[in-house]
């Protein structure tokens, strides 16, 4: 079982590894004793002290790194209401770090520490010498599970940004945080994996689009959410965000997002106010098994399958096609359909880029100008069949429209006038809030009665929350619910 951690994520343990054995005799240390001094047992005392020195210089720098670290290093505490009306406290971590383009300090902690819903006096931050701030303000990216909070301080010290491409499985790593709420606490693993995606239940996790995690055996806990994970130079290489447990506690596998991925999103929310993502415009397949493979003439399950592709968008004006499998994006060896997920969603907007496909068995190259993500969101519509409706995706809805023949059967008046509720997307904000067979009836205060009419309406309500209104039939009648959309 895969856990967000929703309250205090752990620090990640690595382990010394290699290092520490490195020089140290094979033979038992009594065979010393016995050994005369023109034996060459004798060169077993130099390895042991060259083994001894290599620890103590590794502690030492180890240690340095810490210190140095740790004042970047932030213990988070939130209060806020959850869509069942139950107020909850959070508790979690952050680093501070610096945008070249945007004075001032920040702190990057992830999303699910602050919740959605609480204001910026809810929220309280509290630095290593014991300084206390609410944040000014608090930009928040659903897709990654970061938040980005700006604190009113006169000094600081951000952390360093690293490299996350350059990190190796096997490599040490450091996290620094607040497990169980011991603020400041520090430990130390290696890199497991990277890449990882989570399969997270409930509708959070479906909120996860960018997953490229790198996994760690450092121990995270509860309490480590949103602390940093720290290469061996003292840099941020990425955000602790889940464990993999059954037990609920630190089974040595965590999971990071990768400083590359967060950068990019800090500075996109910093310097624009969202976060700005290249779209190919397919599905893709989520589970590419070994006989499809090989059914598409592929020798291993490699590459990323397309299952369709959407209207008007990048990919279908460069003709790609569905079975067809992405083995490489500008460049880059694709390893599944998370790994091109990420690639297209980092990538510049507007760029052309090459991709490699195998078709039926061929390899051929095809070029695609990348597009705004968020514009295709707001005019494209999903690959179905237009008698079963149209997705509205800003909205996470599927809407029909409703006819007198339709209003009879859902149990209203045939004079009822909106759009039938088809189907919700898991990621839509409206979840919980809106379902299946509801209909719409206005947008903004504005009647809506055709799938253009709420294309409209959104657009003329400005970049705000939006007023809907749904109509419901349930055991007690029918009565009509007001619902506010909040855009993410």
């Amino acid at each position: 079982m895969v856990r967000r951690l929703p309250l205090r994520w752990s620090v990640p343990t690595l382990l010394l590894g290699g290092a520490v054995g490195l020089g140290i005799a094979s033979r038992p240390l009594s065979h010393l004793a016995h050994a005369r001094s023109d034996d060459k047992s004798f060169t077993d005392t130099a390895s042991l002290d060259r083994g001894g020195s290599a620890l103590i210089q590794t502690s030492r720098q180890l240690a340095r790194v810490a210190a140095d670290v740790t004042p970047s290093v932030v213990h988070i505490e939130s209060k806020f209401e959850t869509s069942e009306n139950r107020m909850v406290e959070e508790t979690g971590s952050g680093v501070i770090v610096s945008c070249p383009a945007v004075p001032g300090y920040y702190i990057v902690t992830n999303r699910h520490v602050i919740g959605d819903t609480a204001t910026l006096q809810q929220v309280s931050i509290r630095l290593r010498d014991g300084r206390s701030f609410h944040p000014m303000q608090k930009w928040v990216d659903r897709e990654t599970d970061l938040a980005v909070l700006k604190i009113d301080a006169d000094t600081a010290k951000p952390m360093a940004w690293g490299n996350s491409d350059r990190l190796e499985i096997g490599n040490l790593v450091l996290a620094v945080g607040s497990p169980f709420g011991l603020s400041q606490s520090v430990t130390m693993g290696i890199v497991s994996a990277r890449g990882r995606a989570l399969h997270l239940g409930g509708r959070s996790a479906s909120d996860l689009v960018n997953q490229d995690f790198i996994q760690t055996d450092a121990a995270i806990n509860f309490g480590n959410s949103g602390g940093p994970l720290i290469d061996v130079d003292g840099r941020l290489v990425g955000i602790n965000t889940a464990i993999a447990s059954n037990s609920g506690g630190n089974d040595g596998i965590g999971f990071s997002i990768p400083s590359n991925l967060v950068r990019r999103v800090v500075y996109d929310l910093l310097e624009r106010g969202q976060v700005q993502r290249a779209y190919l415009g397919v599905m893709l397949d989520p589970d590419f098994t070994v006989e499809k493979a090989r059914e598409l003439k592929l020798d291993r399950v490699r590459g990323a399958r397309i299952t369709q592709i959407y209207p008007q968008s990048p990919a279908s004006k460069a003709g790609l096609a569905v079975d067809d499998i992405v083995l490489s994006f500008d460049g880059t060896d694709i390893v599944d359909e998370n790994h091109l997920i990420n690639l297209v969603s980092l990538t510049q907007i507007g760029r052309k880029v090459q991709l490699v496909v195998l078709r039926s068995g061929q390899k051929m190259s095809i070029d695609v100008n990348l597009s705004n993500r968020q514009e295709m969101d707001q005019h494209s519509e999903a690959p179905s069949h237009p008698a079963m409706g149209a997705l509205i995706k800003p909205l996470g809805l599927t809407l029909h429209d409703l006819s007198g023949d339709l209003a009879s059967q859902l149990g209203f008046s045939e004079m009822t006038r909106g759009l039938l509720v088809l189907s919700i997307d898991p990621r839509s904000t409206l979840t919980g809030s809106v379902d299946v067979y509801d209909v719409l009836e206005e947008v903004a205060r504005t009647p809506v009665t055709t799938v253009s009419d709420v294309r409209k309406a959104l657009s003329a309500s400005g970049k705000g929350d939006v007023l809907l209104r749904f109509k419901r039939k349930n055991a007690t009648g029918q009565h009509s619910h007001i619902v506010v959309w909040q855009r993410s």
